[in-house]
């Protein structure tokens, strides 16, 4: 695994790329409703991203999704680019966007309580319900 890395991607139709720098290759899922509802699964995201750049920003549309965050996807194919907090540097990148055979390792599940009982993941993970995430971040801001 490398310590830090810069991975490239783009949207469906390319009007938006980005660049992004991550500290580890580890892919974590979320499980809230939100996540299930805008991508119709558990949103499979890189989770150690250090920062984003995007070109074609103008062709970003953001969602306010909540009162803590947002959502970006491109306004022309609708290709989803990030999550983030509001406050704070956090984004939530959808893996597939940069994914180019590298070695990831899927490590940590969150809102494991709004899990539908539907479907499983078989391997060893973190897993945190959603008070535990919002009680992490909290912490954080401190």
């Amino acid at each position: 695994m490398n310590d830090a890395m810069t991975l490239r991607g783009s949207c469906l139709c390319g009007a938006v790329t980005l660049s992004v720098e991550a500290e580890r290759q580890n892919v974590g899922a979320c499980h809230c409703q939100m996540c299930r509802t805008w991508g119709g699964g558990p949103l499979l995201a890189m989770e150690s991203v250090r920062r984003v750049t995007l070109e074609g920003e103008a062709q970003v549309s953001i969602y306010a999704s909540s009162d803590w965050a947002e959502r970006g996807f491109c306004r022309h194919c609708g290709t989803h680019l990030f999550y983030r907090l509001k406050t704070g540097e956090h984004y939530a990148v959808p893996v597939g966007l940069v994914d180019a055979g590298e070695a990831w390792t899927f490590d940590s599940q969150i809102f494991i309580d709004e899990k539908p009982g539907w479907y499983h993941f078989g391997n060893a993970t973190e897993d945190l319900t959603g008070q535990q995430v919002f009680e992490a971040f909290q912490a954080g801001e401190e």
